[in-house]
């Protein structure tokens, strides 16, 4: 990306509050900081090719800092998160009274790089022998504590979000039935199957760690020394200190990818991986999950 330039006041303001804005909106400071970046650099190219105030913000705009990220080879994924910052970003401006409510500066379907069927929704998943370093690791009580291998197993085994593993509560476990009450996107709930093996990790988690917490009365499961309710960080932080630890590329959503896919490979039907993903529709899951990872690419061309 182009190098960042002095920005006018007025807009360095309005990025100041706007990410004060983000924060209060809750979302991580990971998320603030892509959002925010996408924005400075946006403002940047305006700036250096066709200075405005934010008032005089048009469409024209969008398009042309989408076409230069195009023209300078940034990968889709990349152009794409662009335009969803964007996106975010005029509404805020718009809730400011800045721009006018009826003026369409960003259209996401429109905006958005569009690319060959099946190359969109390839996902990185964990293969076998990752999944038992990883394993391996997380049961090993030298090296992990009881808490972390617990995130370890629920992200494995449930195809949990990292956002729905924080806010997973105590009594969302059923240790009667074996079931995990998950709050997805929009306070959605699905109800998740979980390994006795799992269920035993979680007992002795809430039995020994957190039964010494402070914070051993919330309501939550996850709890940290600090407050009631781990951050989503803090998870972020583990796993990058595991990626460093055995030597992969790791990311939160790749563990729910694993999931998925895995169950795929082992022949489980797409509506029930559907259902236990909480995906909106089987079309989802067949999109992402039928033999769209890149080792399964790897492995099909490698048949030749």
């Amino acid at each position: 990306m182009e190098t960042i330039v002095n920005l006018p006041q007025e807009q360095q303001n309005i990025i100041t509050a706007y990410c004060q804005y983000l924060y209060d909106d809750g979302k991580a400071a990971r998320t603030v900081q892509s959002y925010v970046s996408d924005v400075s650099n946006f403002l940047t190219h305006v700036t250096q090719t066709d200075p405005k105030p934010l008032s005089n913000l048009t469409r024209q705009d969008v398009t042309a800092f989408r076409n230069y990220m195009v023209k300078q080879g940034f990968q889709p994924a990349t152009v794409n998160k662009a335009i969803n910052s964007l996106s975010c970003f005029t509404q805020y401006l718009k809730e400011q009274g800045i721009l006018p409510d009826n003026l369409r500066i960003v259209e996401p379907k429109k905006d958005r790089v569009k690319v060959a069927a099946g190359s969109e929704r390839e996902v990185s998943v964990l293969n076998e022998q990752q999944v038992n370093a990883l394993l391996a690791l997380a049961n090993n009580p030298v090296r992990m504590g009881l808490r972390n291998r617990l995130i370890i197993h629920l992200l494995l085994y449930t195809g949990c979000r990292v956002s729905e593993l924080v806010n997973i509560r105590v009594r969302d476990i059923d240790f009667l039935l074996n079931t995990l009450t998950v709050r997805g996107k929009g306070e959605k709930l699905r109800e998740v199957p979980i390994k006795e093996s799992l269920i035993e990790i979680t007992k002795e988690y809430l039995k020994k760690d957190r039964a010494e917490n402070k914070f051993s009365d919330s309501e939550y499961l996850l709890v940290s020394q600090r407050a009631k309710k781990m951050h989503r960080d803090a998870v972020n932080t583990l796993l990058e200190k595991l990626a460093k630890d055995l030597n992969i590329h790791l990311h939160p959503h790749q563990f729910r990818h694993t999931f998925c896919s895995r169950l795929v490979q082992k022949g489980v039907p797409l509506t029930t991986v559907a259902k236990l993903a909480g995906h909106a529709g089987v079309e989802t899951t067949a999109k992402f999950y039928i033999s769209t990872s890149r080792q399964d690419k790897l492995a099909a061309v490698n048949l030749l």
